[in-house]
């Protein structure tokens, strides 16, 4: 089995430690060894399991570890990501059993986190360290880019584009044949009906910019 451990000892991070004990259940892959937490000190226990140490202690690891990113916002797993250069880490992507996707069509990358009840379609391309959390839904022809994130609930039309660094709140809803651009934050519980800019908050029903950022 391979050993593995959570970047992020939060609430998230406790809920992919548990999507890990599901895949466990439907076959052994993993053994889980602890957690990687900036925020709280090393050998401290959460929920039984060690913080094996910060950040940068995972570059001193000496044996083949998977990591999982268990962080919603955006721009700090692609910080976290710029941090480590171990050649001894892997990125696996995590599915939860009872995701309903079509195996021919769809194509997912590396460090991925696929949350349990999700159901992706048909001719979707998701990237790498997206996260798909609790029931969404993804339709046809979907391209979602790296570093996205989707909190529970979120419908994702046909046909829609998503580009780098998206967070969508929980909710949210994205009707077919759209654009959200480049590290846009769409509110909670929002209905997109028109294409939205990169480097935006759009909130409401419908979704309209509310401010810009960079």
């Amino acid at each position: 089995m391979m050993k593995i451990a959570i970047i992020g000892a939060g609430g998230f991070g406790r809920e992919v430690k548990m999507l890990i004990d599901q895949i466990n259940l439907k076959h052994k892959q993993y053994e889980f060894i602890g957690f990687f937490d900036d925020g709280i000190e090393k050998d401290s226990l959460v929920n039984g399991f060690p913080v094996l140490g910060n950040i940068d202690d995972i570059n001193t690891i000496n044996y083949d570890i998977a990591i999982v990113i268990a962080i919603g916002n955006p721009n700090t797993k692609k910080n976290i990501l710029n941090k480590i250069n171990s050649k001894k880490v892997v990125f696996p992507t995590l599915i939860h059993p009872n995701v309903q996707f079509d195996n021919d069509g769809v194509t997912i990358g590396k460090g991925c986190i696929i949350c349990a009840s999700n159901i992706i379609t048909v001719n979707v391309t998701i990237g790498d360290f997206v996260i798909l959390n609790l029931m969404c839904t993804v339709g046809h022809d979907v391209i979602i880019n790296d570093f996205c994130s989707f909190m529970p609930s979120v419908n994702i039309s046909g046909e829609v584009i998503i580009e780098q660094g998206v967070y969508i709140g929980t909710g949210a809803v994205i009707i077919n044949q759209l654009n959200i651009g480049e590290n846009t934050i769409v509110g909670a519980g929002s209905l997109v009906v028109k294409t939205l800019p990169k480097n935006c908050t759009a909130l409401g029903i419908p979704a309209k910019p509310i401010k810009y950022h960079e």
